[in-house]
């Protein structure tokens, strides 16, 4: 978040006469306070844009409030100006096997509708590293404007927080929320979330999970994380919704032998000619024109209309209409998995 937008957009007039000369330029905000959740940036003594003294890890709070009570340093925004072909010479000069192996993905690239899909070994090959490791602490171009924008990175669900609006008790929240004698707490809703007698909490509340935190440890959920990938659970790498070229599903409902699925189709869009050999499927459309192709057959169906897709048919679904198509699709077999798919035809290039 940045509150002045006055004072950014005079913050990039003042710094783009050094990136267009080749310098590589980072925003430090002044610090308000010894946060420990940031790292620093020192700086060299003058005005405006200056060059960059080091990068500093997120310290501790003593060494925090000692890097602010001095003045020489910032918090690292990690907002970055500079041209994207100098960045390139730096990335080369410093690291090119990351630029070697990046330069191969987008070679390799291909398009799929409004997807470019890399080419998956040679990113995957590409070492993990960010720019200020990469790049910014080695390069000798490295430059740092010292700026006051009301920036908050937004990082937590805490800070989420603090620039959010409160209410005579403290609370913030998004969605349908009723707190009852609860202060200082913030809660973020898909249905109703009810907050009685808390302090301090964090609640999130999605189609995929809840979170319940306290404000202070609520960086912790990177260790949540850790342990749905230690378990190779989907919820480390997977929304509930998953966009594909022609549109999205949402698993709304699953369980033995069914699942339901809303489906959206953008206007144009248009599923591959397929076959299931585990599964049947009836499609309820909710809004928008459906064409479907059934074997032989190809019809339209509207709103409130439904069809029967056998198991073993041949079928495709379009969008032939100017709106998005909405529609219910209930599954019922045996096996119910993405993977049970025979494609004959795919205008996206899937196989």
């Amino acid at each position: 978040m940045v509150r002045d937008e006055s004072a950014f957009q005079q913050a990039v007039r003042d710094a783009l006469p050094e990136a267009e000369a080749g310098a590589l330029v980072t925003f430090g905000i002044r610090a308000s306070a010894p946060e420990t959740g940031f790292g620093y940036i020192q700086v060299a003594p003058g005005e405006g844009v200056r060059p960059v003294l080091r990068f500093v890890e997120k310290p501790d709070a003593d060494t925090a409030r000692a890097y602010v009570d001095s003045g020489d340093y910032v918090w690292n925004s990690g907002m970055f100006l500079f041209r994207a072909s100098r960045y390139l010479e730096e990335l080369g000069r410093y690291r090119p096997d990351i630029l070697a192996a990046v330069g191969q993905a987008m070679d390799g690239a291909s398009r799929d509708g409004d997807f470019v899909r890399l080419a998956r070994d040679a990113f995957a090959a590409s070492p993990a590293d960010s720019i200020d490791y990469a790049v910014m602490e080695k390069t000798d171009r490295a430059r740092v404007l010292p700026v006051d924008i009301g920036w908050n990175d937004v990082g937590s669900w805490s800070a989420l927080w603090e620039v959010s609006e409160h209410d005579a008790d403290g609370n913030a929240h998004h969605g349908d929320v009723i707190a009852v004698d609860s202060r200082n707490s913030y809660a973020y809703a898909r249905r109703l979330v009810a907050l009685v007698g808390v302090d301090d909490l964090v609640v999130v509340e999605t189609d995929d999970a809840v979170l319940v935190a306290r404000k202070d440890r609520v960086q912790q959920v990177k260790d949540v994380v850790a342990r749905l990938k230690e378990a190779q659970r989907s919820h480390a790498v997977l929304h509930r919704e998953v966009h594909r070229p022609w549109g999205s599903y949402d698993s709304i409902d699953v369980g033995d032998g069914f699942q339901v699925k809303r489906i959206k189709v953008r206007p144009g869009g248009r599923l591959s000619l397929q076959s299931h050999t585990k599964r049947a499927e009836h499609w309820i459309v909710v809004r928008g024109t459906a064409r479907v192709t059934r074997d032989r057959d190809v019809f339209d169906l509207h709103a409130n209309q439904s069809t029967y897709i056998p198991l073993g048919a041949r079928h495709r679904l379009e969008n032939p209409g100017d709106e998005v198509l909405e529609l219910i699709e209930v599954q019922s077999g045996s096996y119910l998995g993405e993977d049970d798919i025979v494609r004959y035809d795919d205008v996206y290039g899937r196989s």
